[in-house]
């Protein structure tokens, strides 16, 4: 694998892109705005996937699939939501091609075979379920339902990037009823909790919580929480969003129970989700000019081992002491590769694992037989030691820990100095343009204010943090009161 990657200060836009393909995570596929996520990639959704399933599934929630087509009536039914999603659905309106009369080699729509009703292949699953919880609840013994689906939407996205957004990509979505207001509003907060927890402690990336404005709300709810990470270019991301609806659904689909007091009420709703995003997220907060940055708790690879020597006697005697050394570790819950193909040198196989950010590679060659040690080399600071070989197990499980908690700390130093106070419009805007980062700003509240401020600087209110205090201040835009700040920031 041949690194030659494009310096994030000379363009981070083309780094990245680089990045994800070099590394073997993901290319473009023959479908315009759609990626092929490749083994090495899948790999570490598979692990983000089982972590926060597991998550999940603590908190009393269980998996179901719904399908991936919506009659177009149901999606309709919220107008919000319909009017929310339109311009980004993929519609089907026929079932079947015939052979183009003209020329027998090409096939052509079936005009004989229009459907009855227009099917939209979902790009949120609101509605198909929520028509199907009609059917599921009548009385208050039938809530909570706690229901999550792991899926693939589409989103017919006109300007695309890997993983951070394409036209389909894969996700999970919770979707819950419940008795009453107050429950639906914990199990929201609950849920951007788990979100936060996820992204913090196995992803290594400082997240800010905190609610949506109106206008960033998601379509047909009646509060969205989130979670917003910092980027290296200074750009925001958001990592994870979690909706309180209200009745709103419920109303759509006529969704109603009976309490125990024997009054019909309509139930009270949430969703929550994170996508494939969340691999942007993971690249583009750790990852340097010599490659992929993983944190160990989502490397497929913790610990690669690569053999020197010369001749199969020397790599037999090596593969003898490696052996024991991948049981050990494994033992340990620990993953690892012991990489002895002869197809490659040693040199080829550093910078193969450097570019995909294993964690630690240990190397070991004639002279480390003798010695008894190996050479341990870690990928986020691109140090190395010898250790001695009974060491070894012991100091990779601490390396582990200690490369996830450093990692954490970087990014998080990186957030910290990148967060700016500002208390003028020509403060916000000098801010933007040479430093970027989130920009702590007084905001008076309005819908017209924070569109006017994204229309002049392309920089939007993130999120107005949980542990935000009070503060008198002057609208940092309109000069009217203001009693908190907000985080604006220019974002994916």
């Amino acid at each position: 694998m041949s690194k030659n990657l494009t310096k994030r200060s000379e363009d981070y836009s083309k780094w990245y892109n680089e990045l994800v393909v070099k590394a073997d995570l993901a290319e473009n596929s023959a479908v315009r705005g759609c990626m092929v996520i490749k083994p090495y990639g899948y790999a570490i959704w598979e692990k983000m996937q089982a972590e926060l399933d597991k998550k999940f599934k603590e908190t009393g929630h269980q998996n179901a699939y719904f399908p991936l087509f919506v009659p177009k009536s149901l999606f309709e039914a919220e107008e919000k939501n319909a009017e929310g999603f339109a311009k980004e659905c993929a519609v089907v309106t026929h079932y079947r091609l015939k052979t183009d009369p003209d020329d027998a080699s090409k096939l052509i729509v079936d005009p004989n075979a229009k459907l009855e009703e227009e099917l939209i292949v979902r790009p949120t699953s609101e509605a198909i379920i929520w028509n199907t919880y009609k059917g599921w609840i009548q009385s208050y013994r039938d809530l909570p339902i706690l229901i999550n689906q792991w899926a693939n939407v589409v989103r017919w996205e006109m300007r695309t990037r890997l993983f951070l957004r394409t036209a389909e990509f894969l996700w999970q979505e919770g979707h819950t009823a419940h008795e009453t207001r107050a429950e639906a509003i914990a199990e929201t907060e609950q849920m951007n909790n788990v979100y936060a927890d996820f992204v913090e402690n196995f992803m290594a990336i400082p997240v800010i919580k905190g609610r949506k404005t109106e206008s960033e709300r998601f379509a047909g709810a009646e509060d969205t929480y989130c979670i917003e990470a910092l980027m290296q270019d200074g750009k925001a991301l958001q990592a994870g969003t979690s909706h309180f609806l209200g009745q709103n659904f419920a109303k759509a689909f006529d969704v109603k129970f009976t309490s125990k007091e024997g009054k019909q009420d309509h139930v009270w709703a949430t969703s929550w989700g994170v996508s494939t995003r969340l691999m942007g997220a993971l690249i583009m907060t750790h990852s340097d000019d010599n490659g992929l940055v993983l944190p160990p708790s989502l490397a497929p690879i913790q610990v690669v081992i690569v053999p020197i020597y010369k001749g199969q006697e020397q790599l037999d005697q090596i593969s003898n002491v490696v052996n024991t050394l991948v049981d050990e570790l494994k033992s340990k819950g620990i993953s690892v590769k012991f990489d002895n193909r002869d197809t490659y040198r040693p040199g080829a196989k550093f910078a193969q694992y450097e570019l995909q950010g294993v964690p630690l590679r240990i190397a070991i060659g004639p002279k480390d037989l003798e010695k008894g040690t190996v050479e341990l080399a870690r990928r986020d600071t691109l140090t190395k030691q010898y250790v001695n070989k009974e060491e070894v197990v012991n100091t990779v499980a601490s390396l582990l820990s200690e490369i996830q908690d450093s990692l954490h700390k970087k990014a998080t130093s990186y957030r910290d100095a990148h967060t700016t106070e500002v208390s003028s419009f020509e403060e916000f805007k000098e801010v933007l343009e040479t430093k970027a980062g989130f920009i702590s700003a007084h905001w008076d509240g309005t819908i017209e204010t924070e569109q006017k401020i994204k229309e002049l600087t392309k920089a939007t209110i993130r999120c107005i943090p949980f542990d935000q205090k009070e503060e008198n201040g002057s609208c940092v835009y309109s000069g009217k009161p203001s009693k908190t700040r907000v985080l604006f920031a220019k974002a994916y």
